[in-house]
């Protein structure tokens, strides 16, 4: 059946990112992606810490490559690591951090682990972030202690779908802590967010020093969302040209007196006209007669 070929499949990426993930605690990790090649598997390695990952001359690879061969029955793997351009806002990359803080240091800091990470994850742009400790931290009973700061969804479609989540352990002397990350990435957009063009044209002027009309704005607004203008119809073509015809017989029809000033206007310029004619006559016939 090709749905258990899917299944094992997606069973066995599974736990190859769960062996990648147990074999690369504390080195920056964050997650695994692996692609189909003509030439083999792709195994794309995200880090913050390439050297620790490769190790010298190439061994951790060299391991990596032989396991993958001989224990999940890849072909031909390829091993290639990628660099995180924002990792604060990577939730696994936070989840391993707080965890290899927390078995170095133990777990008397954790107060200032959870607070210094969840501000340097607002710092780096998300919208809201939560971070939540159980276990035996600090009293012999266990219990849970949650650190939360900005807009986070916990219910609904962007919650189940958007929100970025990581689990994460910590294996101490005291017994085992979970830690659980939940980030609200800078690029979800909200559906109850509005844009209100006044405070936008505030803004845009405080920047620039430069007005904007709020034609232009909606025009940009418009080219960004891909509308189209609709072109007037026929039948408000017809409804602007009776408007146009309404004014003009609207308009009060010349008086007497302004006829007469008119015809007045008209005689006197071809008077003038009549003047400079002889005028250039008679001078014509005096240089005439002079030669």
């Amino acid at each position: 059946m090709i749905e258990r070929q899917f299944v094992n499949q997606k069973v066995k990426e599974y736990q190859i990112q769960e062996y990648i993930k147990s074999k690369l605690v504390g080195t920056g990790y964050s997650h695994t992606e692996i692609q189909r090649t003509p030439l083999g598997e792709k195994v794309i390695i995200y880090t913050t810490r390439p050297g620790l990952v490769v190790g010298r001359k190439g061994e951790n690879i060299k391991q990596l490559t032989t396991v993958l061969n001989k224990r999940f029955n890849v072909e031909n793997p390829q091993i290639e690591i990628g660099e995180l351009i924002n990792p604060m806002i990577d939730a696994n990359y936070v989840a391993d951090r707080i965890s290899s803080t927390l078995v170095r240091f133990g777990s008397k800091r954790f107060k200032s682990v959870g607070y210094k990470t969840l501000q340097q994850i607002l710092d780096s742009g998300a919208l809201g972030a939560e971070i939540v400790i159980s276990g035996k931290v600090p009293s012999a009973r266990a219990r849970s202690w949650r650190f939360s700061a900005g807009h986070l969804k916990k219910s609904g479609y962007i919650s189940q779908n958007e929100v970025k989540r990581a689990v994460s352990t910590a294996n101490l002397k005291s017994g085992t802590i979970g830690i659980k990350v939940s980030i609200m990435t800078p690029d979800i957009v909200l559906p109850d967010k509005i844009l209100i063009l006044d405070n936008e044209m505030n803004l845009i002027e405080k920047e620039t020093g430069k007005k904007v009309e709020v034609k232009e704005e909606a025009e940009k607004i418009a080219a960004e969302l891909s509308l189209e203008v609709e072109a007037p119809k026929d039948s408000e073509k017809k409804e602007t040209k009776k408007r146009k015809k309404k004014a003009e017989a609207k308009e009060p029809a010349p008086s007497e007196e302004a006829k007469e000033t008119e015809v007045e206007k008209e005689t006197a310029k071809e008077e003038i006209q009549e003047l400079v004619k002889e005028e250039i006559q008679e001078t014509n016939e005096d240089k005439a007669k002079e030669e």
